[in-house]
């Protein structure tokens, strides 16, 4: 059994509800525009919003800020060797840097890329290179109430039959993303992984998994995969990793840090490494610190080693389970498995009488606030416009941060919210970027009635 001793804290103050709708209402009633210190249990993302180990405290204090020959990336270098297999590495400022290292060197105009499914920084670098993002997720996936294990799994026929369509020299790359974090979190099994590396092979397609929670992926394995009953979800994620050509992480996630990311390059793949080393002088720095302040690729590399720790994640992935079990008793539809950093919940079945087009994951998180100062995203039609997905609110639990009173004031916020849904009422987007990928993080919004 693992828990954590907390040595720092900091008072976290509930805004008065007048307070909290002035702050919504500045906000355009987007989320995304209200001040932290305006918000009491902060479920927005889990990325880079953990609480960091004593171990990486102190690891911060030997770092080393060499521009060049940094002997803390060496060391972040030899982390993600021993954790995930792979020892050249490409850092950068965080994943979506990564992702413009990664995707900007492979990407062409007209290429199309495939992925279980992407999330919204992916699909964005993928079209801001000119590519099309092409999601293949299994059917389950978008059945909230499906019984399956493996709800985040690449949906390997329906990938083959767009190759048939488009050919296979337009489809350069082939993404899995663990966990499938626009399904729900759901768990890939590494089985599906063999499947999807051997299809890249038959496309020739660089096979490329987004690894940002690779070892909360591997914890659901080892429960939910025979074949790795008694493996521990170290040796799980270093299966798993090794079918990649190259691997795209955010270290904010299951890096356990606040900042860093990176690109891995495997074997055989030199003309690709180079390429983006080239890419991440031009955008994020040498390549023996890509953005990042050597203290931070120190935090990052005591974090992949933490992040793989049995004990821990059993503690992380019960966190979540123990959320999802006081979303669900407060009536809310909740997402089932609950998945490994946030659970989900079905804004779209618990406000039906809100349609798409007025976004009702968008209302049921501004209420969310109103109600308990409990800050949530939506990830249905207003974050994903013109897919065809459920109206997904998402509540992502910081790693190492919340304890169980923040779930139970989580839960009876929702309970007070579920008791009147009849009075919620949809919003339309008033003012929006130019990329609409990236809508949700500034467009500003009114509700209907207003």
């Amino acid at each position: 059994m693992r828990s954590y001793a907390t040595r720092t804290a900091r008072p976290v103050d509930l805004p008065s509800r007048e307070e909290r709708a002035a702050a919504l209402e500045a906000a355009g009633y987007n989320l995304f525009g209200v001040d932290a210190d305006r918000v009491f249990v902060d479920l927005l993302t889990d990325s880079g919003t953990g609480t960091m180990s004593d171990a990486q405290w102190a690891a911060l204090l030997r770092g080393d800020e060499s521009y060049a020959g940094s002997t803390s990336f060496r060391r972040l270098r030899e982390a993600v060797d021993e954790v995930m297999g792979f020892d050249r590495v490409v850092p950068a400022h965080q994943g979506r840097g990564a992702e413009n290292v990664l995707y900007g060197a492979i990407v062409d105009e007209g290429d199309h890329v495939l992925n279980n499914t992407h999330f919204d920084t992916t699909r964005a670098h993928v079209a801001a290179n000119g590519g099309e993002a092409v999601d293949c997720p299994v059917p389950a996936a978008g059945d909230p109430d499906a019984e399956a294990p493996f709800k985040g799994n690449f949906d390997v026929d329906a990938g083959r039959a767009y190759v048939d369509d488009v050919g296979a020299e337009n489809v350069p790359v082939v993404v899995l993303t663990v966990t499938n974090n626009s399904a729900a979190g759901q768990p890939v099994s590494v089985a599906n992984t063999r499947e999807v590396a051997a299809f890249a092979e038959e496309i020739d397609a660089t096979f490329v998994i987004d690894a940002c929670r690779f070892a909360e992926n591997a914890r659901f394995v080892t429960e939910r995969e025979t074949e790795f009953d008694d493996a521990t979800a170290a040796e799980v994620a270093s299966e798993q990793l090794g079918y990649a050509d190259a691997v795209v992480m955010s270290a904010k996630k299951d890096g356990l840090a606040n900042t860093g990311g990176f690109v891995a390059i495997g074997e055989g793949h030199d003309d690709l490494f180079e390429r983006a080393k080239q890419r991440a002088i031009l955008y994020e720095g040498f390549p023996t610190y890509g953005g990042l302040a050597g203290r931070d690729m120190e935090a990052m590399a005591v974090g992949l080693r933490e992040a793989v720790d049995d004990d821990y994640l059993a503690h992380r992935v019960g966190q979540v389970a123990e959320l999802g079990a006081e979303l669900a008793a407060a009536g809310l539809p909740v997402y089932e498995p609950v998945g490994g950093h946030a659970v989900y919940v079905d804004a779209g079945a618990l406000l039906d009488h809100i349609p798409p087009s007025e976004f009702p994951g968008q209302a049921l998180a501004c209420e969310l606030y109103l109600e308990g100062g409990v800050r949530t995203v939506e990830l249905g039609s207003f974050a994903f416009p013109e897919t065809d997905r459920p109206e997904y609110v998402r509540f992502a639990v910081p790693r190492r941060t919340y304890h169980r009173e923040h779930f139970e004031h989580v839960g009876e916020t929702a309970a007070a919210v579920a008791d009147r849904t009849d009075d919620l009422t949809g919003f339309e987007v008033v003012d929006e970027p130019p990329m609409a990928e990236l809508r949700h993080f500034s467009a500003d919004l009114r509700p209907l009635d207003a």
